[in-house]
């Protein structure tokens, strides 16, 4: 862990995501973040998020009019706890989520398959780089579209002040099964983090 993290009492921006203080990868998404996606994509039919934490994502998720599935794989108080996504059997015409960094290969794997119409996946921008993935993903099955955040995202742990700006470029990875074969990269626009647009 970076030991200036909680320095002086108060914690700092993330500039590299970690496990918080109880363990498992926890870092509540932004509302204005799902606010971007879902103001750039349109999701018809029911929506799965599968990593739903304490529900920040879910709750931004249901404005959209759709049915929305929360489930996570630990329990934060929200949604169906104990379902392990990378394991799960359930198909869902949407899925939408904030994985945890360390599997989030799997996720791209697993989503592509239990998704009938779109996945969604925010990630680093970063995570476009890498031979494994070039290999194991973008050659095999790019996403439709890849939306960039004009904005920086900072994620803090559940509970921290929340101040600051965080230095990593985040994006929403999209496959659009209506749109597969052909990789389209979009920037969202600004506004969103201030609640403007």
């Amino acid at each position: 862990m970076d030991t200036s993290y909680n320095l002086n009492g108060g914690f700092k921006p993330t500039t590299k995501r970690f496990a918080d203080l109880s363990g498992p990868d926890f870092f509540p998404t932004p509302a204005w973040a799902t606010r971007a996606l879902i103001g750039c994509e349109d999701f018809t039919g029911e929506i799965w998020e599968c990593a739903c934490g304490d529900g920040a994502m879910s709750k931004v998720l249901e404005e959209t009019g759709e049915r929305v599935y929360s489930s996570d794989l630990y329990d934060r108080g929200f949604g169906e706890t104990g379902v392990d996504f990378l394991k799960a059997q359930r198909v869902m015409k949407n899925i939408v989520t904030n994985p945890p960094y360390n599997s989030a290969e799997g996720f791209v794997h697993q989503g592509i398959q239990k998704s009938e119409r779109k996945f969604a996946l925010l990630l680093r921008l970063a995570f476009l780089e890498g031979a494994k993935r070039n290999l194991s993903i973008f050659s095999v099955c790019p996403p439709s579209r890849v939306w960039v955040f004009s904005e920086r995202i900072t994620f803090y742990p559940a509970g921290a002040e929340v101040k600051g700006s965080g230095t990593t470029a985040y994006a929403w990875f999209v496959w659009d099964k209506e749109s597969m074969g052909k990789s389209e990269l979009r920037w969202i626009p600004t506004g969103y983090k201030k609640g403007t647009f």
